[in-house]
């Protein structure tokens, strides 16, 4: 029946006159009075009062249509960790009328530890945004609004062509009209020109000073570039490791040889059956987790008056992002096997570099391991990671005059250093387990045998 279909929350009439367009408002209008909480209760207007009114109306010129109403959803800042409740918005990687499907990502937001994506949890077009990049947003808070709808629309991408093609067909119609005609003015002018131009060879001889000193002067600028969260948060924490461990540091050095002979034998098998290169960290972590069995204050932390022992080894491993120095974990490192290491580690710095880590990854270590050799760094004293009280920092490997069994001979040697927080850990302990990591590299099969 025309009737039932004509309640205005479901459907939309529309008509080609404005005569037909009233009568059928004024019918609808009184469909919505005979309406009470959704039900209609007056059945005298029926199809018989609905048709007198559209009697008047010629067939030909009555269209009737549906559109479906989409509601609008406002997705807001999601929830990042339980420390974090605020963030800055670095980038809207969709703009407003764009349509996004779900799960495709919206907008980057930047923490003091991580980046965070914010992806659309469903479908829609973009109507409208609450924050612009470099605000900073509160966890549940607006950010966007979308018009749910399953597709996108037709004429979203077609102005982008219309704006290209007029940009470049008049650029070249005003150059070419004067192009003919001021050719011939210009041998005149530069007549006059070059009179002033017999002075210049005067300063010519300090043509060479004067770009010296212009190049000085631009050598001379200062940008002030803002820090970034995670870059703030990095300097807040190395600084407050300074000023609540009592730091110090030991050295000791490693001969290179076996386990860099070992690496040579077997890397190409290695990245064959398991794709994936055989590096040197694999050792020192399988190393380290050796030696906190053996010491295992190295493996412990502070809380409050109580010294907290973890029977588990998760290794902090250093990674230098454009960002900023990250450390994300490999969770119980002691089960992992050489290729097991590398293959965690490979997973964790292509991550870390893509922004992908998530809190999950950086949080829990036990210990960290800092590689400072693959910059080509000899020397140096790395610090702390808190709540972790030990450091062990990797430095490059160079060919050096050592005494082997009374002879000089020239091996791949590498210093090592371990920084320590000393009110839990002794010299005695930190010395001890340094040379533990020293006796398992230089001879792996030590771990193999677990003596």
């Amino acid at each position: 029946m025309l009737a039932r279909n004509l309640h205005p929350s479901k459907n939309l009439w529309r008509c080609s006159t404005g005569v037909a367009s009233r009568r059928l408002l004024s019918c609808s209008r009184q469909l919505s009075s005979t309406t009470k909480a959704g039900r209609l209760h007056t059945p005298t207007l029926s199809a018989r009062s609905v048709n007198s009114q559209l009697s008047h109306i010629a067939p030909s010129t009555v269209f009737i249509s549906q559109k479906r109403f989409y509601a609008d959803k406002v997705i807001k800042v999601p929830q990042m960790a339980e420390s974090i409740t605020e963030g800055t918005l670095k980038q809207w990687t969709k703009q407003v009328g764009e349509f996004v499907k779900q799960d495709d990502e919206v907008a980057t937001i930047e923490t003091d530890k991580i980046d965070v994506p914010v992806n659309a949890p469903v479908s829609g077009i973009i109507k409208e945004v609450f924050a612009q990049e470099e605000d900073t947003v509160a966890v549940g808070a607006d950010l966007f609004r979308l018009e749910l709808t399953d597709k996108a629309p037709e004429g979203a991408e077609k102005p982008k062509p219309a704006e290209e093609q007029p940009a470049t067909s008049p650029a070249p119609a005003p150059e070419a009209t004067p192009a003919p005609t001021k050719p011939t003015p210009a041998p005149a002018s530069p007549a006059p020109s070059a009179s002033p131009a017999t002075p210049t060879p005067t300063p010519q001889p300090s043509s060479d000073a004067s770009t010296v000193g212009s190049g000085l002067a631009a050598n001379r600028g200062v940008r002030h570039v803002k820090m970034s969260r995670m870059r703030l948060r990095i300097a807040e924490r190395l600084k407050e490791s300074q000023n609540a461990a009592a730091s110090l540091t030991t050295f000791n050095e490693i001969d290179m040889t076996n386990l860099m002979n070992l690496r040579k034998e077997y890397k190409d098998q290695v990245l064959k059956k398991h794709g994936v290169k055989l590096g040197f960290m694999s050792g020192f972590v399988k190393a380290a987790t050796y030696a906190l069995k053996e010491v295992p204050e190295v493996n412990a932390c502070i809380e409050g008056d109580q010294i907290v022992y973890h029977d588990y080894a998760d290794i902090s491993v250093a990674v230098a992002t454009p960002k900023g120095l990250v450390t994300p974990v490999l969770r119980n490192a002691e089960q992992l096997s050489f290729v097991g290491v590398e293959q965690a580690i490979n997973d964790l710095s292509t991550r870390a570099r893509d922004n992908k880590l998530t809190i999950e990854d950086m949080t829990g270590g036990t210990f960290t391991i800092s590689n400072g050799g693959v910059f080509g760094s000899l020397y140096g004293t790395p610090i702390i990671n808190l709540p972790q009280s030990a450091i062990l920092g990797m430095h490059a490997i160079k060919e050096r005059p050592v005494v082997v069994n009374g002879k000089i001979e020239i091996r791949p040697m590498m210093y090592i250093a371990l920084t320590y927080d000393h009110r839990l850990i002794d010299g005695r302990e930190a010395v001890t387990f340094l040379v533990k990591i020293k006796e398992a590299v230089e001879d792996p099969r030590r771990l193999l045998l677990d003596v």
